[in-house]
């Protein structure tokens, strides 16, 4: 047991898999090894992440006549990725993924329900229209529990898992990343993820070592 660590595992979701809305490059592959780590509880708290987006999300682009998925556009002076209709609420694509037992969670965070507001990470929402990205209530929650650093497993690794690590650093965090357990939008993203979480000083384990 990591006394003092939570596991964070983000968006797991259908959606997310092969053949979904908005599929990561093999995606699948890390639901095995997300459902053996959970079963052997390293950690001292498990919270889940839920993307539960409402129909006609500003993310989506089809709610933007003429816009294209994976087109960006400008939304309260940054920069959005439109994406497709994904993880849409109370749709199966947006169920956590039937093959992980999810009994050892301790938490579940749905994020991304604000119609005007996108969200990657589990810290905090992206940015809104007052400029500000509120706070989901994580951070507190984690430190009411003893909890100093975060693992995170995932997808997707260069979005929201990345945006996640990135924000629980900001939050007084140890942060890591079990690299495996985390799968990409697309592979050619990994080599300046790497880079990235290198510089931030986030850890890059295997979980092997961890169980």
């Amino acid at each position: 047991m990591h006394p003092h660590a939570a596991l964070i595992v983000v968006d797991v979701q259908p959606d997310f898999m092969p053949g979904g809305a908005l599929a990561c490059h093999e995606g699948d592959a890390i639901v095995p090894g997300i459902d053996r780590l959970l079963r052997s509880r390293p950690f001292r708290q498990v919270v889940a992440t839920q993307d539960w987006h409402p129909r006609g999300h500003i993310s989506f682009a089809s709610t933007h006549a003429g816009k294209h998925p994976f087109q960006q556009m400008s939304l309260y002076g940054h920069l959005q990725t439109l994406w497709p209709d994904h993880c849409v609420q109370d749709t199966p694509g947006a169920a956590l993924h039937p093959g992980i037992d999810w009994s050892p969670v301790d938490l579940i965070l749905r994020k991304g329900s604000n119609p005007g507001v996108d969200s990657y990470s589990a810290f905090q929402e992206n940015h809104g229209p007052d400029g500000q990205r509120p706070r989901t209530g994580l951070a507190g929650w984690l430190r009411e529990r003893d909890v100093s650093e975060v693992y995170a497993v995932g997808l997707a690794r260069d979005v929201c898992v990345l945006w996640t690590v990135q924000d629980a650093l900001a939050a007084g965090f140890r942060a890591h990343v079990i690299w495996d357990l985390t799968r990409p939008v697309t592979p050619e993203s990994d080599a300046a993820t790497r880079a990235t979480l290198e510089e931030w000083g986030v850890g890059i384990v295997d979980s092997a070592s961890l169980t």
